[in-house]
């Protein structure tokens, strides 16, 4: 049976502001990353973002059974239905995180502190960062 650890994470610059993701996939001794810019939005978007790729990127390689890490308390307690999601704007994107999680033959989800997650930290800001310079670049030439 394939395991996999997941770190993710959302960045926002001004929440609502350039957002972008970013996730840590271990499997056994591979370890795979990912990242991306998702235009102006919340940090809670953001955060859910990652964990929504990350998720699709564990099932592409056949992961059955994965542990997620993530430092956003809001997305852990609404996964784990100790909050309700009350705003509008992330119910589509926690009922997609839902589904995914379902294609799991066991999924838990943590929360850590924000010193564990550095790593998911900085590919969110690089996502941001690639999709800034990217633009600065078509600006200038």
């Amino acid at each position: 049976m394939k395991k996999a650890k997941l770190f993710v994470d959302g960045a926002s610059r001004g929440n609502p502001g350039h957002a972008g993701f970013g996730y840590i996939l271990k499997i056994e001794t591979q370890t795979i990353e990912g990242w991306g810019y998702i235009g102006v939005a919340t940090n809670n978007v953001a955060e859910y973002k990652a964990l929504i790729e990350g998720l699709k990127k564990a099932l592409s390689l056949n992961v059955e059974e994965i542990e997620i890490f993530s430092d956003s308390q809001l997305v852990v307690k609404q996964l784990k239905g100790e909050y309700k999601v009350k705003k509008k704007h992330l119910k589509p994107l926690f009922a997609e995180a839902k589904k995914l999680l379902k294609n799991f033959k066991k999924a838990t989800i943590f929360h850590i502190e924000r010193h564990q997650n550095k790593e998911a930290d900085t590919l969110a800001n690089l996502g941001i960062d690639l999709a800034l310079q990217e633009a600065g670049r078509s600006l200038s030439g």
